[in-house]
């Protein structure tokens, strides 16, 4: 569990969003080599201090928005979400990468950070889309951004490097209209 205090960029019900600090190198790496068998072959994220220490000088690039997900009862940290390659001008766009550790999966804790990733994409940044890229065996994931309104848009065959391997994905995305319809869907 984190000592840290919350500090949130954007929160929540039971969750919260918050840069990544040199301090929370031990709690990461933890719940990384932790979920290691869940999280492999989708995300290969940081386990060691040498990786955890590229993992925030990759979270200082201004083209970054890099956010630890916490849960606001106890501030522990379970994953991770990053808008990368966030593109203002006429294009207003990014893309979104996100994983949880395998104690926090499967109750809803990812879905309320997406919204909130989301929240801030759309409203702070003024985005106009964002597009998940994954793997097509990962089914969790798929359902994830399915449920809050990502729609489908297309197959990219060795798209993306993962675990030493060029891997195929499957490309999702949605844009403002699309989340602020979904948002209050759900709401309504």
């Amino acid at each position: 569990m984190s000592k840290n205090p919350p500090n949130p960029l954007v929160a929540g019900s039971r969750v919260f969003l918050r840069r990544p600090r040199q301090s929370d190198m031990d709690e990461f790496t933890r719940l990384v080599i932790a979920s290691r068998s869940f999280l492999y072959p989708w995300a290969t994220p940081a386990s060691t201090p040498e990786a955890y220490a590229r993992y925030l000088q990759y979270c200082r690039r201004k083209s970054v928005c890099a956010c630890l997900v916490c849960r606001a009862q106890d501030f522990s940290i379970m994953g991770v979400c990053n808008l990368s390659q966030i593109f203002l001008g006429n294009f207003k766009s990014a893309y979104l990468g996100y994983w949880i550790g395998a104690r926090f999966a499967g109750q809803g804790y990812m879905t309320e950070a997406l919204d909130l990733v989301l929240s801030y994409a759309f409203e702070r940044l003024m985005l106009h889309r964002v597009e998940a890229n994954i793997q097509p065996g990962n089914a969790n994931s798929k359902e994830l951004v399915a449920r809050i309104g990502f729609q489908w848009e297309g197959f990219s065959p060795r798209y993306l490097k993962v675990a030493g391997r060029w891997r195929d994905h499957e490309r999702w995305a949605i844009h403002r209209e699309e989340w602020t319809k979904s948002v209050r869907a759900r709401r309504s």
